[in-house]
């Protein structure tokens, strides 16, 4: 089996405190604090509370600037240790992708910046999923570069109510499934991957580097929170549905270079440690991302499995419709 070294768990009472600070409580008001269901795959084995924490981290690791680095091609790392944050360079001005929180972007502006890049020519500015710690610092990222922020209309009311400090979330551009932003020779589409929430989005975009082309895949997350509903959830009826149709897609993506809303999804911090010592691009890892598709689907089954199990006489399908 492969060496696991999960993130160390954080008190239930602080990952209360995280939770309640994040609009992922907003999906699980009342999010259970047990491990849940264990899965393995590919020699990786974990817990459903166990992957959670993979995947947010600490409160240190969410705020902590990671040293920031250039992927592959025009495309660079400009987030924390567990909130991801790309900068997409063109020149017409970049792309941002993931404000994450609004304390963050101070944060994000130094690595841009570290990297030669000026935080002023971010132009536009794009999102995952309209959870806090993705998409809280649109409105500041926008009030300090004017960029237009374009949003999947699935996660518009979501994101309407996403206020920090009382300021309202701009949407310059409301975009749907297929859709394409374009800028300075750049395409990057927006895939509808619901579930993680209605609007969840997974970017893809195809990028030079030495001559080579390769496709780049942004996992907006196809992650199942502790504590949301797959049975019986009287906001989203149909979340379980939701979840199958954006594996579908996710498995319909050709990937040469697997990134995420966490870095945890592509385990950027051991990549980068190999990236400093030379050879191959660890990025491009196309089997990374078989890996961690089989990882998060794997878990969505067992979640859904132990939920209709507990719903004392459910009529909830075994498996739910493609």
């Amino acid at each position: 089996m492969k060496a696991f070294t999960p993130v160390v768990l954080i008190s239930a009472a602080a990952l209360a405190a995280i939770l309640a600070l994040s609009v992922c409580a907003q999906q699980a008001p009342n999010a259970n604090r047990e491990p849940g269901p264990q899965i393995s795959v590919d020699g990786y084995t974990y817990t459903q509370a166990q992957l959670f924490q993979r995947n947010i981290g600490g409160p240190d690791e969410q705020t902590t600037q990671f040293p920031p680095h250039k992927i592959v091609g025009n495309l660079y790392y400009v987030g924390t240790a567990s909130l991801a944050s790309f900068l997409v360079v063109t020149p017409q001005g970049n792309i941002l992708i993931d404000s994450t929180y609004e304390g963050n972007v101070p944060v994000i502006q130094k690595s841009v910046e570290q990297l030669g890049f000026k935080f002023s020519d971010t132009k536009i500015l794009l999102g995952s999923h309209a959870h806090g710690d993705h998409m809280e610092g649109d409105a500041l990222v926008k009030q300090l570069t004017g960029a237009q922020v374009m949003a999947m209309a699935e996660d518009v009311p979501a994101l309407e109510n996403m206020k920090p400090g009382g300021k309202s979330h701009p949407i310059d551009r409301v975009l749907h499934d297929g859709d394409e932003v374009k800028l300075g020779g750049m395409t990057l589409v927006a895939h509808l991957t619901p579930g993680h929430t209605r609007g969840c989005t997974t970017w893809t975009m195809k990028v030079r580097d030495g001559g080579k082309s390769y496709d780049v895949v942004i996992i907006g997350s196809m992650g199942v929170n502790p504590g949301v509903k797959l049975v019986n959830n009287p906001d989203v009826p149909g979340i379980a549905d939701e979840f199958t149709r954006g594996f579908k897609v996710m498995r319909s993506l050709p990937c040469d270079v697997p990134l995420g809303s966490h870095p945890a999804m592509y385990r950027m911090q051991e990549k980068y440690a190999k990236l400093k010592q030379g050879g191959p691009n660890p990025f491009i890892d196309p089997a990374g991302y078989k890996v961690e598709m089989d990882i998060d689907e794997a878990m969505f089954h067992a979640v859904l499995k132990q939920q209709q199990k507990s719903v004392s006489g459910s009529a909830a399908p075994a498996n739910p419709t493609p």
